[in-house]
């Protein structure tokens, strides 16, 4: 596991109790809509207290369904079991044991993630230092790419926006595919690799649209563009077809945005079905699961890049043993929206991610 010698889980000390947690929902509008059903993504603030005043704040994610059922999950179930147990390592699992019965992930998962982040928080902030210093930060800086959610874009906004990632100095980019012509897919691809040249990586992702025939017809037809990874390709709950796409191509399979526990991560690289892991600090539960997510990842040889969030993913990537890409998806961190009361400390720059929060998790919201 990835545990700072200060981390007070690692030696089974026991901590102090949680005494209050409390929650609130923020609904943030996107400067540039995700798509005409996306035009806001929505947060649930968590507030927490320990029996010695200290407190700590995190939040839950979700772009457009069920704010409302995490919150309540967090409010009805979590919560009031969690208030009064010691803050330490094994508070996740008990409360995801607790809460298994109304699933094992998904809803579940999502809502325990506000009470983990804020856990955390509350612990480095008693620390005084930042997450990654209290995770024990390996790199200074790693390299971020540029991401949009741009299917909906008109092909010269496309080719607009990737010469915009080119300015600022991304090497490596990603755009959506999965067009109902595939012939469109290639034309867009083409063009924006023609804007990248042949040395910057181009990532597709293609929010699990095709089933596996036509996933398969895809790649061969794209596998010319030299593409780094081709992303949720298909349901990501068909682990089996994505063993046999990752058979059928030579393009690298990346997947996990929709995995929410350790055991389908698992699952999924036992099968081979997944070159890159992609995480979701938000929906696996926090950072204690995206933890051992990334463990496992790195006992296995596979590569992770986390998903989305970057202002939190990078505090976490600059913890791990390897190099990792962070996504940065255009006009979407929270302090672009607006959403955060001051700067997390997390810096964009010429295509690198550095800094970090120098408290906390630096991520409080309006």
């Amino acid at each position: 596991m990835i545990r700072s010698p200060a981390d007070p889980l690692a030696g089974g000390e026991p901590g102090p109790l949680l005494r209050e947690v409390r929650t609130r929902v923020v609904r943030i509008p996107l400067t540039r809509p995700w798509g005409d059903d996306v035009r806001e993504v929505g947060v649930v603030v968590v507030d927490v207290r320990d029996e010695h005043g200290a407190v700590g704040h995190g939040f839950s994610w979700t772009p457009t369904i069920g704010l409302r059922a995490v919150q309540a999950l967090l409010e009805d179930d979590v919560a009031p079991f969690a208030v009064g147990r010691p803050i330490d390592a094994a508070l996740w699992r008990s409360c995801w044991e607790r809460v298994h019965e109304a699933g094992g992930a998904g809803v579940t998962t999502i809502a325990l993630a506000g009470l983990d982040l804020a856990v955390w928080d509350l612990r480095a902030r008693r620390a005084g230092v930042g997450l990654p210093e209290l995770l024990g930060r390996r790199h200074d800086r790693l390299p971020a790419y540029g991401s949009g959610v741009n299917l909906h874009y008109p092909l010269e906004d496309l080719v607009a926006q990737a010469r915009r990632w080119v300015g600022q100095g991304f090497r490596a980019v990603k755009i959506k595919i999965g067009k109902p012509d595939l012939a469109e897919d290639v034309d867009r691809i083409a063009a924006v690799r023609e804007v990248l040249g042949p040395d910057r990586a181009l990532m597709v992702d293609a929010n699990q649209r095709w089933d596996l025939a036509r996933a398969t017809d895809a790649a061969a037809a794209i596998e010319r563009f030299g593409i780094r990874w081709l992303e949720e390709p298909l349901r990501a709950d068909d682990t089996s077809g994505y063993a046999e796409l990752a058979r059928r191509t030579s393009i690298p399979i990346a997947q996990g945005e929709n995995l929410h526990t350790l055991y389908r991560f698992r699952d999924v690289l036992d099968a081979g079905a997944a070159a890159i892991v992609q995480p979701n600090v938000v929906r696996v539960g926090g950072i204690t699961p995206f933890l051992e997510i990334a463990e496992l990842a790195r006992e296995r040889g596979v590569e992770l890049a986390p998903h989305l969030l970057p202002e939190l993913s990078a505090q976490l990537a600059f913890a791990l043993p390897g190099t990792a890409w962070v996504e940065d998806v255009e006009e979407a961190r929270f302090a672009d929206l607006g959403a955060l009361t001051a700067p997390t400390g997390v810096l964009v720059e010429d295509g690198w991610v550095s800094g970090g929060p120098s408290l906390g998790l630096g991520l409080r919201f309006a």
